[in-house]
């Protein structure tokens, strides 16, 4: 172990911790917005075997406060009760309405056609896309139209608190945020349209409706998956500002059920984010060095630099966690976190496990 590597391990530790804490004080600092004007949100939400969630998302919709929504849900093709849950609460509130969705048509992914579809049957002038494990808080739909109206965002978005109970959840589910934070210079973002920077959580997507028709909406990332970074850059890449706020005040999502479920979620867009040739060798350096080594090679090389670059980490971590209010029980497991993030983005690099990939509750698509 020599002291160039241990700098080295420290400088890629530490840079996510600054650039988190530079990022939660733009983002806290950010004022909440009411919004103005003859706003309507449409709330649209894409079910395909939800069952399990699509009541209590519908409850959390209903009880949307501070600006008028419609509530539209999508079944696409669900075999379970959906739409007979969302036909009850239909029954009890005007503002529900449920859709049938058409036929999948050649090209396009499941979510992404439902998403689409939606949108064209919305009345809003912004539609708030929210995925059925989603529980919206009462003053989410107007806090996000109205930042989208202060800030002229074309597309607001943010990650909403997740829920991690199982050892499968916590060794994947916290590398969101803490990429998101700790790689993503907020600041920048704001100032620039360059589509690079454009990000968003896909669980909680609201787009003014004007600049979702003139880049194409979904239609526009049509044979996709990762719904939420590729509408972002799209929107960028048509000139349309975008923008995240912190959403553990907003929405609350439990993801994923177990290990298993969590790995499949997480590699079936892997592809469209991090699993590139080029893209996942510098993310491997980046993330294998900062949040991985410092561990793995304290017991044999213990010093203060890489004992500085193994606090740094956890610093990193904790700060995200406490700040995004995620289970804390990730903070002692954030190594093996990230190594297991890494595994699946390789795993789908080389396609490891055969090569097709899950696409959208069940449908598959062939490899990209």
């Amino acid at each position: 172990m020599t002291d160039i590597l241990a700098l080295v391990l420290l400088a890629l530790a530490v840079f996510p911790l600054l650039l988190g804490l530079m990022n939660l004080a733009i983002l806290r600092a950010t004022p909440r917005y009411r919004p103005h004007g003859d706003v309507l949100v449409s709330i649209l939400i894409p079910a395909r075997n939800e069952a399990a969630h699509i009541g209590p998302a519908l409850v959390a919709a209903r009880a949307s406060m501070g600006v008028p929504v419609e509530i539209l849900v999508m079944d696409d093709g669900s075999t379970d009760e959906t739409a007979a849950i969302v036909q009850a609460h239909a029954a009890r509130d005007g503002r529900v309405r449920l859709l049938t969705a058409p036929a999948l048509e050649d090209g396009w992914t499941g979510k992404v056609h439902a998403c689409h579809h939606l949108a064209e049957a919305a009345s809003g002038t912004h539609l708030l896309f929210v995925d059925a494990d989603v529980r919206l808080e009462p003053q989410a739909a107007a806090a996000l139209a109205g930042h989208a109206q202060a800030s002229g965002a074309g597309l607001v978005s943010a990650v909403p608190r997740q829920i991690t109970r199982s050892l499968g959840e916590l060794l994947t589910v916290p590398t969101i945020n803490i990429l998101l934070l700790g790689y993503l210079p907020m600041g920048f973002m704001r100032l620039s349209r360059d589509p690079g920077l454009g990000a968003a959580c896909g669980q909680l997507v609201l787009a003014e409706r004007e600049a979702y028709r003139e880049v194409g909406g979904h239609g526009a990332i049509r044979g996709l998956l990762h719904d939420g970074i590729q509408l972002a850059r799209v929107f960028r890449r048509r000139g349309h500002m975008t923008d995240l706020v912190l959403g553990d005040t907003l929405a609350s999502c439990r993801m994923y059920r177990g290990f298993g479920e969590a790995w499949a979620g997480f590699a079936k867009n892997a592809h469209e984010g991090m699993a590139t040739p080029v893209g996942l060798p510098v993310w491997t350096i980046l993330l294998l060095g900062g949040h991985v080594l410092p561990f793995c090679l304290l017991p044999f090389a213990f010093g203060p630099v890489l004992a500085l670059a193994a606090l740094a980490s956890l610093s990193a971590r904790a700060i995200v966690t406490l700040a995004t209010r995620e289970n804390l029980l990730s903070i002692p497991l954030h190594p093996f976190t990230m190594l297991v993030g890494l595994a699946i983005q390789w795993s789908v690099l080389l396609r490891i496990g055969g090569a097709r990939r899950a696409g959208w509750k069940g449908r598959l698509y062939p490899a990209g």
